[in-house]
């Protein structure tokens, strides 16, 4: 029965329109970037129990562009991260946001945090690395992607995935990661954290921490820093000490836009280093 709802849900589900309810009211400075010149808007991906909504940004003319996936925070891919792709295509990326939840539920209509967290809590990872798998197909498939010119970037919970995919998916050229949770309690749908793929890790990410990230301490931090650089690997991780967690974010109180505007700069000159 589950499974028949689930895939029910999948073939019914749409993007979110606007911000997200749990995020309500938005800051005064958020940032709104329009669509000129672009091919903006939702697109459907095909997976293996359905089609997948995602948010698809590409410059309107051109072909073979390099591929950003960008990951979602928990609450979905909601005006926020449809407007990080849109940025994303004005630099001559195509950037992509599938919906990670949209088997567990639409989060975008939930009004507080805490009904968002048990529905977030219910996603395999398994599950995320196989959509963002068919994902990249799709990309370069159907919409002018250049195959070998692969990058992901995700937010909060999506930071987490940033780091995930990067040591699951070999194409992924490099990523940035932006205040992912490093360590956890393992289970079945959660096996493995950040630190515990640190060691095998090949790809080199770019992780943007904030020091007064009350959700991800320090030290775990240090951890992470630790185990990359025993592994010899070439990523690198950024604290900026007076911001808080999802400092990147412009719609919320969190927004430290010196720190944001750092890192965003930051991202396109890691990207271009590793060849995206």
């Amino acid at each position: 029965m589950q499974e028949i709802t689930r895939r029910k849900f999948i073939a019914t589900a749409t993007l979110a329109t606007g911000f997200a309810l749990a995020v309500q009211p938005i800051s005064a400075q958020v940032i709104s970037t329009d669509a000129k010149g672009l091919v903006a808007g939702a697109v459907k991906i095909p997976v293996k129990d359905g089609e997948l909504p995602a948010y698809r940004a590409v410059p309107a003319t051109g072909k073979n562009f390099p591929i950003v996936l960008v990951i979602q925070e928990i609450f979905g891919v909601h005006e926020h991260i449809q407007d990080i792709t849109r940025r994303f295509a004005k630099l001559g990326y195509l950037a992509i946001a599938p919906e990670m939840f949209v088997r567990q539920g639409d989060v975008s209509k939930l009004s507080s945090i805490d009904e968002i967290r048990p529905i977030v809590a219910k996603v395999p990872d398994a599950q995320v690395l196989s959509d963002l798998d068919a994902t990249v197909d799709w990309a370069v498939k159907s919409a002018k992607g250049n195959a070998d010119k692969l990058a992901i970037t995700g937010f909060c919970w999506g930071g987490r995935i940033t780091w995930l995919y990067a040591a699951h998916n070999p194409k992924v050229k490099t990523g940035v990661a932006w205040y992912g949770r490093l360590v956890g309690d393992t289970s079945k749908l959660t096996p493995k954290h950040p630190v515990d793929i640190a060691s095998a890790l090949t790809v080199p990410v770019l992780g943007l921490y904030g020091g007064k990230d009350t959700g991800i301490p320090l030290d775990t931090v240090e951890k992470m820093r630790d185990r990359l650089k025993e592994s010899g690997n070439k990523s690198k991780i950024i604290v900026y000490p007076d911001a808080p967690h999802a400092f990147f974010a412009d719609y919320r109180p969190s927004y430290r836009e010196k720190s944001a505007q750092d890192g965003w700069h930051r991202l396109q000159a890691w990207f271009k280093q590793h060849g995206v």
